[in-house]
């Protein structure tokens, strides 16, 4: 299907069965979650939570990375829209979904002569240098796909680290106005895993 015939089949489908929410949505958003997830196209975040439009204000970059606050004068497109989602709409939630075949967290293990040609994705990496670094103390077979795995978890953790540089995120955080999430998302099943914070560990979503 070409794009303008996805097109020509929402505005005869979806958009004319959700005629009145997209009035409602036509002058104004309250969403109530950041969904802040990689630009893989495999990754559809209305798809895998089944929002509806106006619910989910989303951020979607190579390997779903969040920049710490410090360092956001110089990535500012990502933390301008985590200002945006948190300080002006009041989200009450935020989550950092990464994905299993994760191109960009394999990318981390690159020689930097081998990403010449793409100084920008080179340059935006950078801001996970630090988790290669923590994986190998956690791998127990050294498996490659153990390595992926840990890899795109230990991610997801250290983007939930950065959020918590941002001095209006933590303030909410303790104040228990915002909830922190992290997810990974496996493609080949569907199932989604959610960090939980008591246990220390990835554990399936269940209900």
């Amino acid at each position: 299907m070409s794009l303008f015939q996805g097109i020509l089949r929402f505005q005869q489908e979806d958009f004319e069965a959700q005629r009145e929410l997209f009035s409602q949505l036509s002058r104004e958003q309250k969403p109530h979650t950041l969904f802040i997830g990689c630009s893989d196209s495999r990754v559809v975040p209305t798809l895998i939570t089944k929002a509806h439009p106006g619910e989910l204000f989303m951020v979607r970059n190579v390997a779903n990375i969040v920049p710490p606050f410090a360092q956001s004068s110089s990535d500012h497109s990502t933390a301008a829209a985590i200002e945006f989602a948190v300080q002006i709409l009041g989200v009450e939630t935020i989550v950092v979904c990464g994905h299993t075949n994760c191109g960009g967290c394999a990318a981390l293990y690159t020689k930097p002569e081998e990403l010449a040609a793409v100084p920008h994705l080179q340059h935006w990496l950078k801001l996970s240098l630090e988790v290669p670094q923590r994986v190998p103390r956690l791998m127990v077979d050294g498996d490659g796909g153990d390595r992926e795995w840990l890899t795109e978890q230990v991610n997801i953790l250290v983007q939930l680290e950065n959020l918590r540089t941002y001095p209006f995120i933590l303030e909410k955080v303790e104040a228990g106005l915002l909830e922190i999430q992290g997810w990974h998302y496996v493609i080949e099943s569907g199932k989604v895993l959610h960090f939980n914070d008591d246990g220390g560990k990835f554990e399936m979503v269940t209900g």
